[in-house]
């Protein structure tokens, strides 16, 4: 940061002030714990010599309350895949059953727009495609803060909800399905060939939720890359150049995240492993009626505050997978 040409590429720049930032809040995490730990230490001697209730059962609160916090610190330094520390980009698409599910998919918008919002992470709409009545069609988000993608990876997979549906006059019970694709947004870290005789590149004009950012050019951008039929949309960017350049970065996204996904299913073949794909093999559920629960069916991970969930209390669900991936 101290070169004369640091700020030459601000893109560059941006991400190397981004992860200073998280290294730095670490190292200070660090610093509070050891502080707080020393701290501790006094208040558990001075509970011995005065034998006091009062004293012994605030210890023991605070006792808790650094557990709780160090199990949340390892988490962080156990993010050490190699894009863990990335933005991430993250995509929302309904299931069959139309309105119903489209407004599922724009219930877990809200869900991880708020659970974002509350790590301090900026959150971008890089594309959005509403319902006809009600919901989303598709919405692709960038997060954007350190650890994004090291924590979002988790969320990977399809969300089950069952509820009495709002849109159903004879008060029924619905069951509604939502995937959520997550991909590390890349910069120049990879290198991935991407021929332009193998893009088809369209513009149109952008819209946003609720006829919002209309614009009155072609600046919105969809890249269809040939080979592999992979569709990438953008619309963030008022100038055609950068949805482009944001349009590009989303497809080396999936391209990577594809490789990734054939090196995993050799290494699954080779092992035996047998994986159920498709509706049926949904990660996590989220019961309104009869009951309150969401439970995450990989780990077990179970929460009865389903509203506390749907405000953007996922993170103990995110930190059950972590675990059980380093278990």
């Amino acid at each position: 940061m101290a070169e004369p040409s640091f700020w030459d590429d601000q893109n560059t720049a941006q991400q190397v002030i981004s992860e200073v930032n998280g290294l730095k809040e670490l190292v200070h995490t660090l610093e509070r714990h050891e502080e707080t730990h020393e701290n501790l230490e006094v208040s558990h001697e001075l509970v011995k010599e005065e034998q006091d209730d009062e004293l012994h059962k605030e210890l023991e609160e605070d006792v808790k309350k650094l557990r709780k916090s160090l199990d949340e610190f390892e988490l962080q330094m156990l993010l050490s895949e190699p894009y863990d520390k990335n933005n991430a980009i993250l995509e929302l698409h309904p299931g069959a059953g139309g309105t119903e599910s489209q407004d599922w998919a724009s219930m877990l918008l809200r869900m991880y727009t708020r659970w974002a919002e509350g790590r301090g992470f900026k959150v971008e709409t890089m594309d959005y495609l509403p319902g006809e009545e009600a919901g989303v069609k598709s919405v692709t988000l960038n997060i954007q803060g350190h650890n994004a993608y090291g924590y979002l990876k988790a969320e990977k997979g399809v969300h089950r909800l069952v509820r009495i549906s709002p849109f159903d006059s004879s008060g029924r019970r619905h069951t509604s399905f939502a995937s959520c694709e997550v991909m590390p947004e890349f910069n120049e870290e990879i290198e991935i060939e991407v021929r332009s005789e193998d893009l088809k590149l369209d513009t149109y004009r952008a819209s946003g939720a609720g006829g919002q950012h209309v614009n009155t050019t072609d600046s919105a951008v969809r890249i269809t890359h040939l080979p592999s039929n992979i569709v990438v949309t953008c619309q963030s960017e008022r100038s055609q150049i950068k949805n482009r350049e944001q349009a590009m970065k989303m497809l080396k996204a999936k391209l990577y995240q594809r490789e990734i996904e054939r090196q995993q299913q050799e290494m699954d073949e080779i092992r035996g492993d047998q994986k159920e794909i498709g509706w049926g093999s949904q990660i996590r559920s989220y019961v309104f009626h009869p009951y309150s629960m969401v439970k995450d069916h990989r780990t077990n991970k179970e929460v009865g505050n389903v509203q506390g969930v749907m405000d953007g209390d996922i993170q103990p669900f995110i930190n059950a997978f972590l675990r059980s991936q380093i278990d």
